[in-house]
């Protein structure tokens, strides 16, 4: 499914792209994964399953420990947002890589002008290390993390913070995820959205939701963005 461009006279509708982090431009499983048992052991549980984990990895780190264990308890999710962070300074930067594509597709936006943005439930400090280490910097020209906000995805705080940042109309913006509560957000925060299935949401799932297209990898997102030149 292309992404709706005005070919007529080569022009993007789309002045900026938003991107979700978590499965959608990198994977930071590993680091995710040894965090959030780090957190689960200091509020008193057992260690996760990897694929338990994998599927809150975009949830806020709260929200995280109410699904992992059933717990309401606001303290107790607290104490493992605490130590969440704790091992995730240690593990998260060196256990985080980008995905093929995502280098050349962020260049390929810059170099037709587009403004490029991260909306993300990780902490902003951290988005800047991953993309420092990963030579993406100068591709970001906005970040928004999880400290930018007071409510986290699918909130659509983040979204129309850095729209009004921008100072672009929302028909003018695309944000790009790969989770329901990235479609969410897109949805309540009224701009397109396009969906990638490199995390654990099915694509039948994602279209679901108002989108412009669901793509298999950042490659063919690419593919379609670059289709008109």
């Amino acid at each position: 499914m292309v992404i709706n461009f005005r070919q007529e006279d080569r022009e993007l509708r789309y002045r900026a792209v938003i991107f979700d982090f978590d499965y959608t431009l990198g994977d930071s499983t590993e680091g995710i994964i040894e965090s959030a048992n780090y957190g689960l052991e200091a509020a008193g549980h057992k260690a996760a399953s990897r694929e338990r984990i994998r599927k809150t990895i975009g949830l806020s780190l709260k929200e995280t420990y109410r699904v992992l264990t059933g717990d309401g308890s606001e303290e107790k999710a607290e104490v493992f947002d605490k130590y969440f962070k704790e091992k995730a300074d240690h593990v998260m930067v060196e256990n985080t890589t980008l995905y093929q594509g995502a280098i050349q597709l962020l260049s390929a936006l810059k170099e037709q002008g587009v403004q490029v943005g991260i909306v993300t439930t990780k902490y902003h400090y951290r988005i800047d290390a991953i993309m420092e280490k990963c030579h993406g910097t100068e591709y970001i020209d906005l970040i928004v993390g999880g400290e930018d906000v007071k409510v986290p995805k699918p909130d659509p705080e983040g979204v129309l913070l850095a729209l009004d940042l921008w100072k672009l109309p929302k028909e003018e913006v695309l944000y790009v995820g790969d989770s329901l509560v990235d479609a969410m957000t897109a949805e309540r925060a009224g701009v397109d959205f396009a969906g990638v299935t490199t995390g654990t949401t099915r694509r039948e799932e994602l279209e679901q939701y108002p989108c412009v297209g669901v793509y298999g990898d950042l490659d063919g997102l690419r593919a379609d963005i670059i289709s008109i030149w």
